[in-house]
């Protein structure tokens, strides 16, 4: 059963590009990663600070595989040698947990 994750990120009016710019960076990273599906990155186009992350799994150990993964670290500046981590472009985040109930 797929699952989604919803990463919600609140980045200020003025940091919104540059968020949209590091993602397109590291586009493809996760593809090779067991049980992905996909990813979107959502831009808000009404009054809303939050950003969307979302990303598709084929089930919850793979999304926590990935989690636990050094590609994961290595993307997130968390692994030692993994270089200079830039300054974070949200100001907040939370993540949303949903599985598909209907589809089309």
């Amino acid at each position: 059963m797929t699952v989604i994750k919803i990463n919600a990120i609140t980045v200020p009016a003025d940091s919104g590009d540059e968020l949209a710019r590091r993602f397109a960076g590291r586009l493809g990273a996760v593809d090779g990663q067991p049980g992905f599906q996909g990813f979107e990155l959502l831009q808000p186009t009404d009054e809303r600070a939050q950003w969307l992350v979302l990303t598709r799994w084929d089930d919850e150990a793979s999304y926590q595989a990935w989690l636990e993964s050094s590609a994961f670290k290595r993307g997130h500046g968390q692994e030692p040698g993994s270089g200079e981590r830039p300054r974070p472009v949200g100001v907040a985040s939370e993540i949303w947990n949903y599985r598909v109930a209907v589809s089309s």
